[in-house]
């Protein structure tokens, strides 16, 4: 733009004395193309710093969010933090729909803990809300500890305690290739159902405000060192007003990250006790009906890794109670209080319910 006058003005100074009015047109038209482009910098400039302050829209509730919750919030961390705690994300403990979760140490403490990166493209940070808004309020030995947070635009992390053996998952389904040793002994699994069930009570009556999950499988049941249950991923939970915890499974089959806590609940309940998936893609067998069926004959249950007494009356304990969960009908299934205390007490107490539906 400078040169462009400079030139101009030399153009300017060679022209003949004589042509006055050349030399006035001539001033006209380079102080008005000089004006029009300092106008055009100065917007250039303007909408540049607007769209730094300017946050994607999709995000705009986040930080909405997080205004009106910052009082109850955890520590939050720059993206830098985030990065250097996982030492730029090196160690991937597992990933899905939601993002990637990575081991990493806290700064100045180091304290092991677990950075769940959340997709960037997923949603407008509904998932990111309903877990910090869920977790931030909770505190029970079955719940997994909320440590902090990130937002940084598009960028959201949240931060949680690590766990050491890592999710449920991986101790339940007997493997043909190495035996019952790929899972936990059924007593420990007695155990850590207890747990689930004490932490989804808890949730669902004992915290502040009412929550339901809405996401329970044994890849979000994480163990610590003692194999303690500790619930994570609140990603899909719903807070509930009043009493309301009970949620109808109409139009739900198909779409289980979107059913009634009972009912996963149950359904991993019956994974626990027997080994298996609820449904054996390679058999086709859905398992409910299958172990009802075997449960009433007072037949073999074929169950793995059962060698003594108590532990065939706790596996039929752990079975009767997922079924009673799985009843299709809410009116039908026990609350999660009631589910707390079938397993705690006596096999004699507890009647056989309905069939389940086949799939």
């Amino acid at each position: 733009m400078v040169a462009g006058l400079t030139i101009g003005l030399l153009k300017l100074h060679s022209l003949p004395d004589y042509d006055d009015g050349y030399k006035l047109w001539f001033i006209i038209v380079i102080a008005t193309s000089v004006l029009g482009t300092l106008i055009l910098v100065a917007e250039i400039i303007a909408l540049s710093c607007w769209l730094r302050r300017k946050k994607p829209k999709k995000f705009e509730q986040v930080e909405a969010f997080l205004e009106l919750h910052e009082k109850c919030a955890t520590k939050r961390y720059k993206y830098s933090d985030v990065k250097k705690m996982t030492n730029f994300f090196k160690d991937l403990l597992g990933e899905g729909g939601y993002g990637s979760v990575f081991k990493g140490i806290l700064p100045n403490g180091g304290v092991m803990v677990a950075v769940k990166r959340l997709s960037e493209t997923r949603g407008n940070g509904d998932d990111f809300i309903n877990e910090l808004a869920s977790i931030s309020k909770t505190f029970h030995i079955n719940l997994v500890t909320y440590l902090g947070y990130c937002v940084d635009r598009g960028r959201r992390a949240l931060i949680y305690e690590f766990m050491p053996k890592g999710s449920l998952e991986k101790y339940i389904y007997y493997k043909v290739s190495v035996g019952a040793q790929s899972r936990l002994g059924l007593m420990t699994l007695y155990n850590i159902a207890i747990g689930i069930a004490d932490g989804l009570q808890y949730l669902h009556g004992g915290c502040p405000n009412r929550i339901l999950h809405l996401d329970i499988k044994p890849s979000n049941i994480l163990l610590d060192n003692e194999f303690i249950p500790k619930i994570s991923d609140f990603g899909l939970a719903k807070l509930c007003a009043g009493n309301r915890s009970t949620v109808s499974l109409e139009g739900a089959r198909g779409t289980p990250g979107y059913m009634a806590p009972e009912l996963q609940s149950g359904g991993m309940l019956l994974e626990m006790a027997g080994g298996r998936k609820i449904f054996d893609v390679e058999t086709e067998i859905y398992y409910p009906p299958w172990i009802y069926d075997r449960l009433v004959s007072n037949g073999n249950l074929e169950l793995y890794g059962i060698t003594t007494p108590e532990e065939e009356q706790t596996a039929r304990k752990m079975i009767l109670v997922g079924l009673w969960c799985v009843q299709t009908d809410p009116a039908v299934r026990p609350q999660m209080s009631e589910v707390v205390q079938m397993l705690k007490g006596s096999l004699q107490t507890l009647q056989i319910p309905s069939r389940p539906a086949s799939v």
